[in-house]
């Protein structure tokens, strides 16, 4: 009898974790040759420029949100691959593109209207030739990846440099509401007055404290999008800084949860990311990167933001706000200090800043 039942429970069993694995197999069998190559191939055979991987980052806000395709995030990454050093250059959205006659942050939806795969080519090409550097891959994600991905890795460890207030922080689909008014009030509002007294429904006051929180993916989202804030954290540099803080701590955790060397959460973050990400990186080549973020594990960042700089921080910028905004369509745009279209001034720096020199932005008089 307890023969039998010994038999009995052993192909209780067995049954059990036969269906897990097979479940397992066939869940990730389009991953398996990806896993295989990332514990037993150590080869890394991505596209190089100089020994270094240049990848450009683009931030969207996708469906239910107003310009669902435009970038709100622009950032340059180079790997150098042979001293393991990461650069990340910030590029404001509002810096205009004579080629474009717009902004740089329409490159990316202009390119997706035209051809598929567009918007990866057209931001490829404008981004490539106002820093004067090659980018070897484009990886674009929206904001619910950007949420989901925060909120699987259980959040992210943020030290906020100080306490602000953003009163004017968009809710999302709520981008057109009317807040009660008529076709005719609504026509005359847009033009006499201040969004946040026309329209409050459109808006949420967001507030942060000084000092160190762990932001969900929503708390994180609006962390790095908020551009109304009251005093320094108001301005593009204070909104760059909060962008690469976001970086920094979401490639910290997934290095202290062990992602890469985790099968299944690799799988796990790889069906979140899947969904909400537009990239011409090959799926041949998703496991070098696997790889290449545990080459970075250590890596040393250094940070360049391209903005107006701040007089009262002694700090000097490669871009002005033009007065007339005639010639750019009546946009608020930024534009090179040598005269718009001539990037001469900001590519040098950024050739600097990728060799891993000190540098320092010498005061440039605007054109």
């Amino acid at each position: 009898m307890k023969k039998n039942r010994k038999k009995i429970i052993i192909s209780i069993f067995s049954i059990f974790f036969i269906f897990y694995v097979g479940r397992f197999i066939l869940a990730t069998s389009s991953l398996l040759p990806l896993l295989w190559d990332v514990f037993f191939n150590k080869e890394i055979k991505l596209e190089k420029t100089n020994h270094n991987v240049n990848i450009l980052l683009l931030g969207i806000g996708g469906e239910n949100h107003d310009g669902p395709n435009l970038t709100d995030t622009i950032m340059f990454a180079s790997l150098d691959t042979e001293n393991n050093k990461v650069t990340l250059i910030t590029i404001p959205r509002d810096l205009w593109i004579p080629d474009l006659e717009a902004k740089i942050n329409t490159a990316y939806s202009t390119g997706e209207s035209k051809r598929k795969d567009g918007g990866l080519l057209l931001s490829r090409a404008v981004v490539a030739k106002v820093l004067d550097l090659s980018v070897d891959y484009v990886l674009r994600i929206d904001f619910k990846g950007f949420e989901k991905a925060v909120d699987l890795v259980g959040g992210l460890d943020i030290d906020v440099e100080r306490t602000f207030d953003d009163y004017e922080y968009p809710i999302e689909g709520k981008e057109t509401d009317t807040c009660g008014h008529t076709e005719e009030e609504v026509e005359e509002l847009a033009t006499s007055s201040a969004q946040l007294e026309a329209f409050p429904c459109r808006y949420i006051h967001l507030h942060f404290n000084k000092g160190l929180q762990n932001m969900d993916g929503k708390i994180a989202l609006q962390f790095v999008r908020s551009r109304h804030a009251k005093g320094r954290e108001g301005s593009d540099f204070a909104r760059s800084k909060r962008q690469e803080k976001i970086v920094k701590a979401f490639k910290d955790k997934i290095i202290s949860l062990d992602i890469f060397i985790n099968p299944g959460k690799i799988i796990n973050l790889y069906d979140v990311i899947k969904k909400s990400i537009h990239t011409d990186i090959k799926d041949n080549e998703f496991d070098d990167f696997i790889k290449l973020s545990q080459q970075f594990k250590g890596a040393e960042i250094k940070t360049l933001v391209l903005d107006t700089g701040d007089e009262k921080e002694e700090r000097n910028g490669l871009l002005f706000t033009p007065e007339d905004f005639t010639d750019f369509q009546g946009q608020w745009v930024v534009i090179p200090k040598l005269g718009n279209g001539n990037f001469a001034d900001i590519q040098k720096e950024v050739r600097c800043f990728v060799k891993n020199k000190d540098c320092v932005i010498k005061e440039v008089k605007s054109n």
